[in-house]
């Protein structure tokens, strides 16, 4: 039998809500977690929806129940590291559930496994979805991502 909690761990990603949906990104060092994470939060707020980073670099992850919420540490509250053009402040949140990983960088089939999930730690996983860093709408994308994984889900 597993807890109904865990304790909090350090995760590499970059962590955004956008409406009600908590995303993480997740990739190697310069696979673009930020810049893809900034364009999803900038093409929501363009459709009128909220948009907010909860962290960029280390977020801090825990399992409540069959929820997962993760929370930025203070002292990196609304940055952003845009690669190539510095830091920037963008609108935040403290913490937010996270439904989400979107995997960067990865490489293999021409079509992932269905149903397929990221393992943040011994005792998180996330339904994963996959993602080309160089989307021109990542949040079209992300969006098309995830009503198909929906309608795909076994009951």
């Amino acid at each position: 039998m597993t807890a109904d909690w865990t304790a909090e761990s350090n995760v590499h990603g970059t962590a955004i809500v956008v409406g009600t949906t908590g995303l993480i990104f997740l990739g190697p060092s310069g696979a673009g977690k930020s810049a893809l994470a900034f364009y999803c939060m900038a093409e929501a707020r363009l459709a009128g929806d909220f948009a907010a980073l909860i962290s960029d670099d280390q977020v801090f992850v825990s399992r409540h129940g069959t929820n997962v919420l993760a929370r930025r540490p203070e002292t990196i509250r609304g940055l952003l590291e845009l690669r190539h053009a510095g830091i920037v402040r963008v609108e935040n949140v403290p913490r937010a559930l996270l439904h989400y990983a979107i995997l960067l960088g990865q490489d293999g089939e021409r079509l992932p496994p269905e149903h397929e999930t990221a393992t943040l730690t011994a005792e998180i996983t996330l339904p994963a979805l996959r993602m080309p860093t160089g989307a021109r709408m990542p949040f079209a994308f992300i969006k098309a991502l995830i009503a198909t994984e929906v309608a795909t889900r076994p009951t």
